[in-house]
């Protein structure tokens, strides 16, 4: 097989040469994978190639394009409560699934054995043997089989990782209304070879710019930070420079806590751009500078949109779990529970860091995120 690689955007793409180009399912047998870290991360980039046959690239996901291309993103981690399937076998768990939906009624516990305990790169082969042995999309067939949130959990899992950020992403956006907090979750805590993955997904799968269509639905500072974040371009080595800092430090207490009003570009640019290493010891020397935590003083200089994706950015660099495990907690407190929420963070993270957001949940909240999920609708289906 032979397999040209080439660096889009700072995104490595993998494509398979010998793949037809009037094809729109890339055959299993021939489909490439690479395992990389990319140029924009810290050190510097590695790349080897495998069949699609092996599921060793656990620490990343792929997005199968219609003209053969893999863009590639390090989104996986190793700290997910979802695992690869041992003994995976995709045509079992094809045949498995069509019978779960023949006839009348649906094997709902079927379809959660399969689709709740397989790895992303796994459940890509199980869709890939569903279209090659039945002939129908399995996505498709499992939403005219499922409704409400079970259909959405299940079909979210069934999607890559970028393509399922897009998506979140333009249901955010479409229609009346913005989903704002949907926004800045996801673009605060991405990594940049995570947004330049969902950015190419989003043109894949819907014909349209992602940063056009977020400037077309908001305004202000808010939507000049979103376009910030969206051009991954922080710096994501873990170098402190401690006199730039103390310079950090100091310029965004003048530009907030010392003066009347507030100069936003300057949080804006120190907050979007500086590397996680560097943000930390900057909220260190802010703290000893103002008197206060860094998060005390967005609160008091800022509102609405922007005080959210600022404590965003912010609580992200301190500890994504944390963030994640705060987000769950308001998805579900009080009357009512925002499913859009629970089940964006559950699917989203399940194979990444799930079970550090299970550990910060409890420490935050004495309580076990099982406990609080379990009392919902939603329990049954979502992989914990």
């Amino acid at each position: 097989m032979a397999v040209e690689v080439e660096t889009r955007g700072g995104v490595a793409i993998g494509f398979n040469k010998e793949k037809k180009s009037d094809s729109t399912t890339p055959p299993i047998e021939n489909t490439a994978l690479l395992t990389i870290r990319l140029p924009s991360l810290c050190p510097a980039w590695v790349l080897t190639s495998t069949s699609i046959t092996s599921v060793t690239f656990i620490s990343f996901f792929i997005s199968v394009f219609p003209n053969g291309a893999c863009i590639m993103a390090a989104y996986m981690g190793t700290r997910g409560t979802v695992k690869e399937a041992t003994d995976f076998n995709p045509e079992a768990d094809a045949q498995k699934l069509k019978a779960a939906m023949k006839g009348i009624g649906t094997d709902e516990s079927a379809i959660i054995a399969i689709i709740a305990h397989r790895s992303i790169a796994q459940r890509q082969q199980i869709k890939m043997v569903y279209k090659r042995d039945f002939g129908k999309d399995l996505d498709e067939d499992l939403k005219s089989e499922l409704s409400g949130q079970f259909e959405k959990v299940v079909t979210g899992l069934l999607k890559t990782a970028p393509v399922y950020d897009a998506y979140e992403l333009r249901n955010a956006i479409k229609g009346a209304g913005t989903d704002e907090a949907c926004l800045l979750e996801i673009l605060a805590s991405r990594s940049n070879a995570e947004i330049k993955a969902l950015t190419a997904a989003y043109s894949q799968e819907y014909g349209k710019v992602l940063e056009e269509d977020i400037c077309g639905d908001t305004s202000g500072m808010f939507k000049r930070v979103l376009v910030s974040l969206l051009t991954a371009g922080r710096d994501e080595c873990t170098t402190v420079d401690e006199a730039l800092a103390k310079k950090d430090a100091k310029e965004m207490y003048d530009a907030g806590e010392a003066r009347w009003g507030t100069d936003e570009d300057k949080f804006l640019t120190i907050l979007c751009i500086r590397n996680r290493s560097h943000l930390l010891r900057v909220f260190q020397e802010y703290l000893r500078i103002a008197g206060r935590d860094i998060e005390d003083s967005i609160k008091r200089e800022m509102s609405g949109n922007l005080e959210e994706i600022f404590l965003a950015i912010v609580r992200c660099v301190k500890s994504k779990p944390a963030f994640f495990a705060e987000r769950l907690h308001k998805s579900m407190k009080g009357l009512g529970t925002t499913d859009s929420i629970l089940i964006r963070v559950m699917v989203s993270r399940c194979e990444i860091d799930m079970l550090d957001i299970k550990t910060e949940f409890l420490k935050m909240y004495g309580k076990t995120l099982h406990s609080f999920i379990k009392v919902r609708p939603t329990e049954r289906y979502t992989p914990l």
